[in-house]
């Protein structure tokens, strides 16, 4: 009996650099960016990345970034990337910590120049293919699927409100009308491939667009979806 009192779970979170809190921009674009889909973004949970970020050593900042975050609906977790002073003020301020997938080495090339991404994904790519996880029925509405380590391959397709992640690609030979995040370890050479593109959001190594921001002329469409430039674009297959 006990052991079905805990659960494991995926969730998807917000990452927001804690120097953003500091720019006095930063408000004015994160309304825009929620204004563009305000039901996705409504109670969504953040995680705070302290890298780099020399305060938040005491639980009244966090309480201010708290602040700040619910004035547009967000709502503060946890942390990450946390030195020893600021994870005991988050733990005082109520918060959580999690893991740094952030700095996790595979994700350094997102700071190089785009010019050599393409050999570390060819010469990745014959480990990323051994291994994938195969859904063969169809993934309905409020369904979570993680492929974690590996691709993830949906031969059926996958209703709005469903939600895909993989370590690696994600592969849907359907219509894809939930939501779908690979690389979601860090991988910026993982891809998104589907034979019919109605995605509610779609997410690369944590760079994300909702169905607002999707080219229209794309709809309906085999596509293939990649991060160029920290930037994802869509292409037709």
């Amino acid at each position: 009996m006990a052991g079905n009192l805990v659960q494991g779970a995926v969730f998807t979170v917000m990452v927001v650099r804690a120097g953003l809190l500091r720019d006095p921009a930063f408000e004015a674009e994160l309304a825009e960016q929620i204004s563009r889909s305000p039901r996705f973004f409504l109670n969504a949970p953040v995680v705070l990345d302290l890298k780099d970020a020399a305060e938040f050593t005491a639980p009244a900042e966090f309480a201010d970034a708290k602040d700040v975050l619910r004035r547009h609906t967000l709502t503060l977790v946890g942390v990450q990337n946390a030195l020893p002073a600021q994870a005991e003020a988050a733990a005082l301020a109520g918060l959580a910590g999690f893991a740094p997938n952030s700095t996790q080495p595979r994700r350094q090339p997102a700071a190089e120049p785009p010019a050599p991404r393409p050999e570390p994904a060819r010469q990745s790519a014959p480990a990323a293919a051994a291994k994938a996880l195969l859904v063969t029925q169809p993934v309905r509405s409020g369904t979570q699927i993680y492929a974690r380590g590996a691709d993830l391959v949906v031969t059926a397709a996958v209703s709005p409100g469903a939600e895909l992640m993989a370590d690696g690609n994600i592969h849907v030979y359907g219509p894809l009308r939930g939501r779908a995040l690979a690389g979601a370890s860090g991988d910026v050479d993982a891809r998104i491939f589907c034979s019919r593109f109605e995605a509610e959001l779609v997410s690369i190594a944590g760079h994300y667009l909702v169905s607002e921001q999707m080219p229209q002329e794309q709809r309906g469409l085999p596509v293939q979806i990649a991060l160029v430039d920290d930037r994802l674009t869509i292409t037709r297959n």
